[in-house]
């Protein structure tokens, strides 16, 4: 159990501070991670920038520094960093060369880092994304396949290649080549349990251990009966050799540990498996044993292989100096002390002119938002505990963490700001803050219904919010790539919006059509037990999901309801105003 905190909302963030401050003679903190210090007379060099959630140190920030990862972003608790936060680290971690984002392959991150480097590309700074593949039980397509400790070899080999001076595309050709070569199988004892809360986020029954877990607090896939050492190393080591490359016989192992296994226990397992290996007429190069890639307090292990060429091994073998991965042949260069350095100061921003309905429907968002923060607290436990049956049970924490800092934004806007304005701020500090793939959805709907709404109306109909439900849902469909029917929030805001047009057509005042539009989205987000998540980290868990409604599509119908109710007490004020 995590029991080490003050607020558990603030633990990410304070564990990180701490970090950075113990690391100062190595890494400077910038907004959203860390960057390496520069090492004496060190020639620019391609970034490196990795990164993802809080509570799997040493990774991301522990591998920053030569040899390795130019900078870090971090998150929260299992949970993708934002965009901005994304864009921040690459920006300080560049040295004109370029830079590659690297992470594992989860929904949030691909959308988070994604749309971060097309803002570099957008602005001059050539950047590359290589995504890691490596856990062979989450799918059977490779590209498909979630990021879990081979994130370390794949990063291992773009660090190295940089600190060798190759150029960008080479970076990234290397990243995709170890990306190739990297497969990883994992087993689960126990379940982690997040900062504050009373229980795991799964537990595995008496005498089983789980085949095919997550790093992100996920269970297995299947649950089998524990097996001794011996055993237990067949089963990893058959897995891998199962895809092994034509004519590959070398290979980068590391046996890596969840968080709760001991040092010991993971040496003696290696005992086991070394044999295995070298039967397999396979050459085994500098192995690594010892807790790379965690998950918090999880019971459990994995074994990662990476099929090595010349170029790879020579990477490989690299000497690399981290707070916490050291490989070193010869001396590494003094490192530069760290000036004082701040991050500047948020730019004031200008509040656009705004008509007077536009102030006044700004003071609903506002009321609205108050209501949408006090729903998430009060409901944040059954959120998380929806979440965890068949993902990593963050997305209450998420959505409180969004939702707080959307009001908090909001609540520092001069009272003459508009709707759209007012809206778009919430948007950009609910995807800033609460990170992961809700976040940026959330986020990025939130500024499309604001912009749709306009600051220069003189005056705001029924058809006008309709218009900015359509484009909150388009956006959402569109980042997220999903439909109706792939256990999404999509299955709860999708009727919403349809049942919303169709009420305001029928001559219903916005509030009245609202709240039977939003009636049908809880019922939705019910039904939505029904069926097997097809995209997403629930998706490889589709069985334990049957039976346990959506999260996203459950917290859906929860905010539109509680918005209606917002919008029925304004009433007086909506009609003929702003609708």
């Amino acid at each position: 159990m995590t029991t080490i905190h003050d607020d558990p909302e603030d633990f990410a963030d304070d564990q990180f501070a701490g970090w950075t401050a113990l690391y100062a003679d190595r890494v400077r903190g910038v907004h959203g991670g860390v960057v390496a210090l520069p090492t004496a007379a060190a020639e620019p060099q391609v970034a490196v920038v990795v990164g993802g959630g809080s509570g799997h140190y040493p990774a991301f920030c522990g591998i920053v520094g030569p040899g390795f990862a130019t900078g870090a972003v971090v998150g929260n608790v299992f949970t993708s960093p934002s965009t901005a936060q994304v864009y921040s680290v690459a920006k300080a971690a560049d040295q004109g060369r370029g830079v590659v984002l690297t992470f594992g392959n989860y929904a949030g991150d691909v959308m988070n880092f994604g749309i971060a480097a097309e803002r570099l590309n957008a602005e001059g700074i050539p950047t590359r994304v290589v995504i890691v593949t490596d856990d062979v039980a989450s799918a059977e397509e490779p590209a498909r396949r979630r990021g879990i400790a081979g994130d370390f070899s794949v990063f291992k080999a773009m660090g190295a290649a940089a600190a060798a001076g190759a150029s960008l595309d080479d970076v990234e050709r290397v990243g995709n080549a170890a990306n190739a070569a990297t497969r990883t199988i994992g087993v689960a004892f126990s379940g982690c349990t997040m900062p504050g809360a009373a229980e795991p986020l799964f537990s595995v029954p008496e005498g089983h251990l789980g085949l095919g877990l997550g790093i992100h607090g996920e269970p297995g896939i299947e649950d089998v009966p524990l097996l001794p050492a011996r055993e237990l190393a067949s089963l990893l080591v058959d897995r891998l050799l199962a895809e092994r490359p034509a004519g590959a016989t070398r290979v980068a192992p590391i046996l890596n540990g969840l968080g709760d296994t001991k040092y010991e226990e993971l040496f003696l397992l290696w005992g086991r498996v070394l044999p295995l290996l070298t039967e397999a007429g396979l050459e085994v190069v500098e192995p690594e044993v010892g807790e790379l890639v965690t998950s918090l307090d999880m019971g459990g292990c994995s074994l990662t292989l990476q099929w090595l060429d010349d170029e790879l091994e020579r990477y490989w073998r690299a000497d690399a100096y981290t707070p916490a991965y050291r490989k070193v042949a010869a001396p590494v260069a003094a490192l530069v002390p760290a000036d004082a350095v701040e991050d500047a100061a948020a730019e004031a921003m200008e509040v656009p002119d705004a008509t007077t309905a536009s102030r006044q429907a700004a003071d609903t968002a506002r009321d609205a938002l108050v209501a949408v923060e006090a729903l998430l607290r009060e409901h944040e436990e059954e959120l998380g505990r929806i979440d965890a049956v068949a993902g990593d049970g963050d997305h209450g924490r998420g959505m409180v963490k969004g939702a707080s800092a959307a009001r908090r934004a909001v609540d520092r806007l001069d009272r003459e700001a508009g709707v759209a304005f007012v809206i778009g701020r919430a948007g950009d500090a609910w995807a800033e803050f609460a990170g992961g793939t809700s976040g940026v959805l959330w986020g990025a709907a939130l500024e499309a219904f604001g912009r749709s709404l306009r600051d220069d109306r003189e005056t705001y109909r029924a058809a006008d919010v309709v218009d900015a439900a359509q484009a909150f849902a388009d956006s959402i469909v569109h980042l997220g790539r999903a439909s109706r029917g792939d256990k999404t929030l999509l299955d709860a805001l999708l009727p919403f919006v349809d049942a919303l047009r169709a009420g305001v057509e029928g001559g219903q005042d916005t509030a009245t059509a609202w709240r039977a539009a939003a009636a049908i989205a809880v019922t939705e987000a019910a039904a939505t037990a029904e069926l097997r998540p097809k995209i997403g980290r629930a998706r490889p868990l589709a069985e334990k999901s049957v039976g346990t409604p959506d999260a996203g599509a459950t917290s859906m119908g929860m905010i539109l309801t509680r918005v209606g109710e917002v919008l029925a007490t304004r009433a007086d004020r909506l009609e003929g105003t702003h609708a």
